[in-house]
């Protein structure tokens, strides 16, 4: 098994990473793409974690942190060679703007082999459990700055604010956190 890199290596590798993805070619491209998937993201316990969630007003901000986020995972894997310590956590909001960025597959890969970097991510070796002060934020503030509290939450934050979202669609009869309901279509 590979050592973790410091988080001051992760933080400069990252940051080439990002500064070249977003100077090729079909970045742009890939952005649109990303931004106008946001009428499919239907997820009940991801975005809608973020407090007074708008998704005109948050799809830009998020789109930037999940970059960052997918840039710290590939500085990871360059320095590692191992695709399991690159699954750095992430905060649940930002994991889901990954989503959507990879749900555009062809201009991500041809972006990232262009690049020369590795996109890592893969939903069975994700980490949500993101904690303030964790290896991800280190390295992140090495590289950016603070991470925006808005989209960066902690664990428990995230769980807390589910469990009332939870309790909140389960009152309009969404059960499951949105994941079931009992509503027949063909009597309404």
């Amino acid at each position: 098994m590979s050592t973790m890199p410091t988080p001051a290596q992760v933080a400069s590798r990252a940051k080439r990473i990002l500064a070249a993805t977003e100077a090729d070619e079909e970045f742009g491209a890939f952005e649109a793409a990303t931004l106008e998937y946001s009428s499919d993201w239907q997820c009940f316990t991801g975005f809608p974690v973020i407090e007074r969630w708008r998704l005109d007003t948050d799809k830009g901000p998020l789109f930037t942190e999940g970059l960052r986020a997918l840039a710290l995972k590939a500085a990871v894997f360059d320095l590692t060679g191992d695709e399991q310590l690159a699954e750095v956590p992430i905060a649940v909001p930002v994991d889901e703007m990954t989503h959507a960025m990879i749900a555009q597959p062809q201009l991500f890969a041809r972006i990232a082999a262009r690049t020369g970097f590795a996109l890592i991510h893969q939903t069975d070796q994700e980490h949500t459990d993101y904690e303030a002060g964790c290896f991800t934020t280190l390295a992140y503030r090495l590289a950016w700055g603070e991470p925006p509290a808005r989209y960066w939450l902690v664990k428990d934050e995230v769980d807390r604010r589910v469990k009332i979202l939870t309790a909140r669609y389960a009152s309009i009869g969404m059960d499951r956190a949105g994941r079931e309901h009992d509503i027949e279509f063909s009597a309404a």
